[in-house]
């Protein structure tokens, strides 16, 4: 059910001449549902600037979120799912925002002195549905960002997992923490050949001490890490290869040729030291 161009023109008008009543109505059925987490001076500016879009959405044409003068409504909706997915504020209660408006004109379309009631109840039916519309775009608007923002995370999250440490001049290591993924493996094979390059170091230990498991895919990983570093000019040591892990490396037939391998970081400096002495690096 939907409202004529005529219908919607009226209701518009009921917006604007009925704005303070309907923001301020609208503000507190929001600052209800968010429990006092934003300031009601903020709630008041949003609900204000939404009771705008909404009206202009309605002042030209039937209803509908996708036609042109509903162009700044939709600007509003998306800057308040953004603003509301960063400041950690559930899609629910985001939604909720929207909804509300339903809430707060049901007063204005009951004192709008149209004497049949079963005109008012089809337009309040008219408009709960192209509130629904604002709310579900919304709500969408919302998950877009959320997502933007958890892949963003993932990214820093990654990056600071694997630091690359200077541990001496010309020796550079990349202490390995948890699982290494294909994603991960590629964030430290990228951040180890930058570090070369800008140290110049012609040695880099990769240690995997906290690496819980060591696997085929793993070693991979690894390996062509090792093989990427070769290709810049620096030899590589890989250090932390625990008991455990070192029946794992035998029982999976792993092999890592002419790639020196110590028990411990320790092990592993002082054999790149040892090296360097003996090369008069």
């Amino acid at each position: 059910m939907t409202l004529s161009a005529d219908e919607a023109a009226r209701f518009a008008t009921l917006l604007e001449e009925h704005q303070e009543t309907l923001v301020a109505a609208w503000t507190d059925q929001v600052a209800s549902s968010l429990r006092g987490r934003l300031s009601h001076a903020e709630l008041q500016r949003q609900t204000s600037e939404l009771r705008r879009g909404f009206q202009q959405a309605m002042a030209g044409s039937a209803p509908d979120l996708g036609v042109e003068a509903a162009g700044e409504l939709r600007a509003q909706l998306a800057e308040l799912s953004s603003t509301r997915a960063r400041q950690g504020f559930s899609a629910t209660e985001t939604a909720v925002s929207v909804f509300a408006f339903k809430d707060a004109v049901l007063p204005i379309l009951a004192g709008s002195g149209q004497t049949d009631d079963t005109t008012k109840l089809r337009d309040y039916a008219a408009i709960s549905s192209f509130v629904d519309e604002a709310a579900l775009f919304t709500f969408d608007s919302y998950v877009r960002v959320r997502e933007e923002l958890i892949a963003d995370q993932a990214e820093q999250l990654l990056e600071l997992s694997t630091p690359v440490v200077k541990l001496w001049e010309g020796v550079v290591a990349v202490p390995l923490v948890g699982t290494l993924d294909s994603a991960r493996a590629q964030v430290v094979m990228e951040r180890l050949l930058q570090t070369l390059v800008e140290t110049g170091s012609p040695y880099a230990i990769i240690d995997i001490t906290g690496v819980p498991a060591v696997d085929t895919q793993v070693a991979q990983h690894i390996l062509k890490t090792v093989v990427a570093a070769r290709l810049m000019g620096a030899d590589c040591i890989i250090s932390g290869i625990r008991p455990q892990i070192a029946q794992t490396i035998v029982a999976l037939g792993i092999e890592f040729g002419d790639i020196a391998t110590k028990s411990s970081l320790a092990d592993a400096l002082r054999y790149v030291l040892a090296q360097a002495t003996r090369k008069g690096r």
